[in-house]
């Protein structure tokens, strides 16, 4: 089985590239620019019909949450015609596409987590973008997988775990938003999911739809941050103390969800996957960051 990946730095490209290296069976090959630019939609479709996948997975976006405010015309070119884009060529070779999405598509002001029926109303130009995506994809590819995640972070790229760990070797003490709640999801564990969820597809198993992936358990932000810290001493790395501040204290030009949380029981009944506490998966990522493990798998 073949997957071909869009994006070549992004976390769930990256996380892919090392998943395929130790799965038996399955090749991962990664395609972004300037082969493949979803800012320029003539490049889509003979990228990815020249790679010849079995399943499209379709993971690069423009993730620039609050310059996005700012540039509303290149992220929906990127998050809404670009994934458009990508689910037709996908269409075209008669394959699935695999489609990631956010939780950015939901205003966060629901109380208990949210469920793939759950109306969206995206309060950020990111989040809108990301919701046209979600439309142009089902559109474009009726055999489709649309799978909404929240709080990335891996060994790889830019993320949460990293900033924490990077502050903590400079500072005694971190302010860390603590009215905001979420699933911290890890992306080695959602490109274990896709690789589960594209096999099923590949044997013509698995209802298209939309799906929520994220990891299990929740936290706020500022409580993710003290696990993260707190493990980085238990292993001889940086650690701060972390004081807690309202999201009115840390102002930012795009509004976030105050309530992030996914329920992800549709994915787990349909595919039979569960991804693991987030504290175990956060403590994984962490030991492989302070022992350098960082390295990017080849694109091919």
């Amino acid at each position: 089985m073949r997957l071909v990946v869009t994006g070549r730095d992004g976390q769930v490209a990256a996380s892919l590239l090392e998943a395929g290296q130790a799965a038996a069976g399955v090749e991962v090959i990664a395609i972004g620019r300037p082969q493949l630019d979803l800012a320029r939609p003539d490049t889509v479709i003979e990228a990815i019909a020249a790679a010849k996948p079995d399943i499209v997975v379709s993971a690069a976006a423009y993730t620039a949450v609050d310059q996005a405010e700012d540039e509303p015309d290149l992220a929906f070119a990127v998050n809404a015609a670009g994934a458009g884009k990508v689910a037709q060529a996908a269409s075209r070779l008669g394959v699935p596409v695999i489609h990631l999405s956010t939780d950015y598509v939901f205003d966060g002001t629901k109380d208990a987590a949210y469920v793939e029926t759950d109306a969206t109303s995206p309060r950020s130009v990111y989040g809108a973008s990301k919701l046209a995506g979600e439309q142009a994809v089902a559109s474009a590819n009726t055999h489709h997988l649309i799978l909404r995640t929240a709080w990335v972070y891996s060994p790889f790229g830019k993320n949460f775990v990293k900033t924490m760990l990077r502050l903590a070797a400079d500072r005694d003490e971190i302010a860390v938003v603590a009215d905001q709640r979420g699933n911290p999801t890890s992306a080695l564990d959602i490109a274990d999911a896709i690789l589960h969820a594209a096999a099923r597809l590949h044997e013509g198993a698995g209802t298209s739809g939309i799906y929520h992936l994220a990891g299990t358990g929740e936290a706020h932000w500022s409580g993710f941050a003290r696990h993260i810290l707190d493990t980085s001493r238990v292993l001889g790395g940086p650690w701060a103390r972390v004081r807690d501040i309202a999201t009115m204290d840390y102002p930012t030009k795009a509004r976030r969800p105050a309530n992030s949380r996914l329920s992800s029981a549709k994915f787990a009944a349909a595919f039979g996957w569960n991804a693991p506490d987030w504290r175990q998966s956060t403590e994984a990522v962490v030991r492989r960051l302070l022992d350098g493990e960082t390295k990017q798998a080849s694109t091919a």
